[in-house]
């Protein structure tokens, strides 16, 4: 039979809702056995900072050096990633909020379905890489689940300049399905706009890196450039101070502004300038989420506050 190749592409394929469906995987694997890294992007098809490190990490990783596996999912949500938005245009589901999914439900659940049974388990460590997408603006970060002391000790040496610890994981996300699992589990975040940003591309390809070194599937240390920056409180975006309407939006405040509870985030207006709604912020914090596309619809995201870094 031969030995396995030492990096080879695969495809994950199935029908949901009439529609074929094709997730990409990658994995490259070491020349000794150890460990095996699991890393995801593209799961909101508007986040592109991860795919592009995959697709490098995957291109340059010499696997002669490897003990143990790289398993890579460039592009976990193909329908949303053609369609450049952050939900599936086939059912307008959000696969980061349908884990662990259905086999016999909508395009998004069965891809969130096939993503925990084929490829979550095969992890020693999870990594999601996310951005903020095409219309909002975050702080490069990594985030972990506050109970699971591995994934901490693996988000410090990420690299990121915030690491933002949760108390609580909401359902549904790829993370809580690692978690269920009993898998620690990190998840990134970036500048986003729609654009790759060099310096988040630097940071995400270092933290693939890092946590490879970590776990030992490469040799050396981590290469952390400076100590992060602490958050802290619920990371669910759901939970954001959101429009109750369509408007044009102009934030008082910019990202990483520390906040007193009930200071004005910003308002939005009417193709007038009239005022259509004043925000304020809902506790003392710093802001780590704006929608910096200023066109909002109703029930849109615009301004997150979380626990003040250290």
């Amino acid at each position: 039979m031969g030995s396995p190749k030492v990096k080879e592409t695969r495809a994950i394929k199935f029908t949901a809702g009439g529609h074929e469906i094709e997730i990409p995987v990658l994995i490259a694997r070491g020349a000794k056995p150890g460990k095996t890294l699991v890393v995801s992007a593209g799961v909101h098809g508007d986040e592109f900072e991860g795919v592009r490190a995959i697709f490098d990490t995957f291109r340059h990783i010499d696997t002669s050096a490897m003990s143990g596996n790289l398993i890579a999912v460039p592009v976990a949500n193909p329908p949303a990633f053609w369609n450049c938005t952050r939900t599936s245009p086939l059912d307008g589901r959000n696969l980061a909020r349908v884990f662990p999914g259905n086999s016999n439900g909508s395009p998004t659940e069965a891809i969130a379905f096939y993503f925990d049974r084929d490829i979550v388990p095969q992890a020693d460590l999870y990594l999601d890489l996310h951005s903020a997408g095409v219309k909002c603006a975050m702080p490069t970060l990594v985030g972990y689940h506050e109970p699971d002391t591995a994934a901490r000790d693996a988000a410090l040496v990420f690299g990121a300049p915030y690491v933002w610890c949760h108390p609580t994981v909401a359902a549904g996300r790829t993370v809580s399905a690692a978690i269920a699992r009993g898998i620690p589990a990190l998840y990134a975040e970036a500048r986003g706009a729609g654009r790759i940003n060099p310096g988040d591309l630097l940071c995400y390809r270092r933290g693939i890196d890092n946590l490879m070194r970590h776990l030992a599937i490469l040799p050396g240390e981590p290469e952390v450039p400076e100590a992060p920056r602490r958050l802290y409180g619920d990371g669910n975006i759901d939970s954001s101070v959101s429009s109750s309407q369509r408007g044009f939006l102009i934030p008082s405040v910019e990202l990483m502004e520390p906040v007193a509870k009930g200071q004005p985030l910003g308002v939005l207006v009417d193709v007038f300038g009239n005022e259509l709604e004043k925000f304020v912020a809902p506790r003392e914090g710093v802001v780590v989420l704006i929608h910096a596309c200023p066109l909002v619809n109703a029930d849109e995201p615009l301004f997150m506050v979380t626990g003040a870094a250290q």
